[in-house]
This record gives C-alpha cells, sequence and structure tokens, in this order.
C-alpha cells in the first residue's frame, strides 16, 4: 500500500497523446481570425527535454508586441489542458504557452514532484518568452500542481504580471495527511504519520525533491504578484480551506471566487469570463481591429437576444436546433466557397488518483461534434465574421417618406440578421466550452 502511494504523489497515470490529434490544429480559425499552433522543444537544467506549444495569431501583428499566458496542467495533465484556455485567451489578443512539464506528457522525465522541478521548468519557459521581441507581458495560469508550481515560481519572479491560482494545495504533507482520511485508509494518525516520514526518504531517493519543503505557505507572504484564486466548493481531494489558507497570508492584491463542482469538473462560464477580464486588467493587451472591436460588441450586446452565463444548457441546444438559427454550414464564410474548419479538442483518456490536469469531464457530446472513438471527440470550430447584407438602391422617383420606411426597414432587417449571426457564435462558443474532456477516475 505504501509503495502504491508514493506512486500516487510522484508517478501518477502519465498522459499520451498524439498532438496533432488532441491539441488545436496548426492552423485554425477562432472567433472570425486565424492562428497557428507552433510546436517546440526546450530544455531544463536536468537535461529533459520539454515538449510545449505556443499559440500566436497568423500572421503576427507588424511593430508590435502581445502578451502570453503561460499554461500550467496538473499532476496527470498535459499541453491539452491548455485547449480551452486557448479559447478564452487568444480572441482578446493573449497568446497560449503550454507545456508538458518533466515527467508528465511527452516531455523527458520519469517523475513528477508536484511542484518543486516543475517550478524549475517553468523558469526556462518564461525565460524563452523573455527572449522573445515578439512576447511583452507574462502571465501564469495553473490548475492544483500548476497552481502551486506557478506560487513557487512567482515567488521568485515579481515580474510576472498576474496569476491564476485554481485549486493549489497550501502544504503538501498536510494534503497528504487529509487524503488518508479522505481514502478512508484506517490507520492510527501515529503509524500514518511514521509511514508518511518512510515516503519522505524514499521519494527523495527516487525524485529528488523534499515533500517538506513543498509549502505553499511560506512563499504566499511573500509573493506580490496579483493573482486570482479559484475553487470548487465540492472539491474532496484538495479542500477549498487550502486556498483560504493560502489567499489569508498572499501579500499581492488577490480576489477569490469559489464555484460548484469537484475537482476535475469543468469550470463554470462565471469563472472563465473573471479569467478573461483579470487578464485583461494584467496584461494590457492591445485592442483588436476595429472590425473585429466591432464584432464583439455584437457578440456581447445582443439586445432582446441577450445569452448570459446562466442559461440552461437544454435551452442553449433547443435554441441552436430550430430555425432560428443558420445551420453551421452556412456560417462559414470564404471567397471560394463554404468551408468547415475542424480542430481536435479533447484531452488524453487516462486514470488519475484525484485527477489534477483537464478542465473537463466525462459526458455526452454536443451537437456538430463527431465522435471517432471513445478518447476523441473532434469539434467544428465555426466562428467567423459576421457578413454584411448588399441591398439595392432605392429608386429615384420614390417619395422621401417611402425611402425613409424602406431605409428603416432594411436597417431593421440586417440589425436582426447580425444579432441572430451574434447569437449563434456565442452559442457555438458556449458548445466549445462545454465540450468535455474524456476521463476516468480510479476509485
Amino acid at each position: 500500500m505504501i509503495d502504491q502511494f508514493i506512486n500516487f504523489v510522484i508517478r501518477p497515470p502519465r498522459a499520451e497523446y498524439n498532438p496533432d490529434q488532441y491539441l488545436w490544429e496548426k492552423n485554425f480559425t477562432l472567433a472570425g481570425r486565424k492562428f497557428t499552433r507552433q510546436d517546440l522543444e526546450l530544455r531544463n537544467g536536468r537535461g529533459h527535454t520539454l515538449r510545449c506549444s505556443h499559440y500566436l495569431p497568423s500572421p503576427f501583428p507588424a511593430d508590435t508586441s502581445l502578451p502570453c499566458v503561460v499554461y500550467c496542467h496538473g499532476n496527470s495533465g498535459c499541453r491539452a489542458d491548455a485547449n480551452e484556455a486557448a479559447v478564452i485567451l487568444l480572441p482578446s489578443n493573449i497568446t497560449v504557452f503550454t507545456l508538458d512539464f518533466s515527467g508528465s506528457g511527452l516531455s523527458d522525465g520519469n517523475y513528477v514532484s508536484l511542484g518543486w522541478h516543475e517550478r524549475d521548468d517553468l523558469k526556462v519557459v518564461v525565460s524563452y518568452l523573455r527572449k522573445n521581441e515578439q512576447i511583452s507581458r507574462i502571465g501564469l495560469w495553473g490548475r492544483s500542481m500548476g497552481a502551486v508550481t506557478s506560487l513557487l515560481y512567482g515567488a521568485e519572479d515579481p515580474s510576472i504580471a498576474g496569476m491564476v491560482l485554481d485549486s493549489a494545495f497550501s502544504n503538501l504533507f498536510n494534503l497528504m495527511m487529509e487524503l488518508v482520511d479522505v481514502y478512508k485508509i484506517r490507520l492510527p494518525k501515529f503509524t500514518v504519520k511514521v509511514a508518511l516520514q518512510y515516503m519522505r526518504r524514499v521519494i527523495q531517493k527516487k525524485a529528488k525533491f523534499d515533500i517538506m519543503d513543498i509549502n505553499a505557505l511560506k512563499v504566499a507572504p511573500k509573493t506580490f504578484i496579483p493573482a486570482l484564486f479559484g475553487h470548487a466548493k465540492g472539491d474532496k481531494f484538495i479542500q477549498p480551506h487550502h486556498s483560504d489558507l493560502i489567499s489569508l497570508s498572499y501579500a499581492g492584491d488577490k480576489n477569490m471566487i469559489k464555484f460548484d463542482g469537484d475537482h476535475n469538473s469543468t469550470r463554470p462560464q462565471v469563472f472563465y469570463d473573471l479569467v478573461s477580464v483579470f487578464f485583461h486588467n494584467v496584461l494590457h493587451p492591445p485592442q483588436v481591429s476595429p472590425e473585429c472591436s466591432s464584432r464583439y460588441e455584437k457578440y456581447y450586446d445582443l439586445g432582446d437576444l441577450q445569452v448570459d452565463a446562466g442559461i440552461e444548457e437544454n435551452s442553449v441546444l433547443n435554441v441552436a436546433r430550430t430555425g432560428s438559427l443558420h445551420k453551421p454550414s452556412q456560417l462559414q464564410d470564404n471567397p471560394s466557397g463554404q468551408i468547415e474548419e475542424c480542430c481536435s479538442y479533447t484531452s488524453s483518456n487516462r486514470e488519475s488518483w484525484g485527477r489534477c490536469s483537464s478542465l473537463g469531464s466525462v459526458g455526452e457530446p454536443f451537437p456538430d461534434c463527431n465522435v471517432s472513438n471513445d478518447n476523441e471527440v473532434t469539434l467544428k470550430v465555426l466562428a467567423t465574421p459576421l457578413r454584411t447584407s448588399k441591398h439595392a438602391p432605392a429608386a429615384a422617383d420614390v417619395k422621401k417618406d417611402k425611402k425613409k420606411v424602406s431605409t428603416a426597414s432594411k436597417k431593421s432587417g440586417r440589425d436582426k440578421f447580425e444579432k441572430l449571426e451574434a447569437l449563434s457564435q456565442r452559442l457555438r462558443l458556449c458548445i466549445l466550452k462545454r465540450v468535455k474532456h474524456r476521463r476516468n477516475h480510479s476509485s
């Protein structure tokens, strides 16, 4: 049992995946703009190769630099866990960088360290981005192990503009003691402490780190980076009081949001909205083009056709099935015809002790999603610019009052069409954000 518990800490189930199948396409369209995925390899101080991906606009804006958010996955996660972060941030002119930490995914290494060595991997990534003249400010977004990694690194690098910390644990040793109760291991506390000390020595020998050193409460009082804390109220693996303790001792500006769900559940829309606003405030991305800006205004201001985060999922699907909206195939604009852009949007199918890795959970696929097997859901990305309608000029002999009525009627029809297009775009992004990663939980 002790050896099994040790593996739960340093060798949880590892994500094995095909980047071309589980990440965004090399070239894809999102919110009417084109983006590209650049894959690269970096080497950390221990000689391990880190597999990374950087999502950028295509083409990159000339004579300007853009901010970047580095997404840090959990203990059984990988780069695929940043797919939803890309959906949220890319349309706001914020690039997204993601990596497989050492010992995770396709990167080198045999063990994870729940933040200790991952901090050094993150340092390598930030150093790489600092050398890139196209990148301005840098932010961090971590979940579970990734949140602790961000905290440990942020204490050493005050130049980080902001951090989103989802489900961080305050102290690894205390967390392990709590998990004994969660998993109902019936042993006297004295025996448990002796067993944990044995585990400490074994982990030091195998993974080269001390579990007693991973303590976010030690670094929080000397970290001044603006932070947004998030935690699910029903999280039984890392309980909400961990984020409360870190937030209380955190020295920088901070905000806390708690939401329904558990450790691995899909985060609610309000959380992603706050993340988007937070990074916009701390990273100060350049404004999008006037064309895109007007499109986003229509996207959020739909008049009587408003769709908010609290809308019922069934209502969204019912509206999508009715004739009120155009069919997806009719919403792709292209000079040569209608084209469907397809991007994979899944995480690999992997089991985990407690799961600390991705942004989704098992669920039924939504319409417009092609399910090819149990591990893959291919989602059609249908995000195109709003179209405008051409109208024939009025006849010269038509009276002025009739011209006004005709113009008003055409304008009303055009506005209604654009609102329907905007609502359609909003619904598609809602469906994007609700696509769930496939995962299995161990008992």
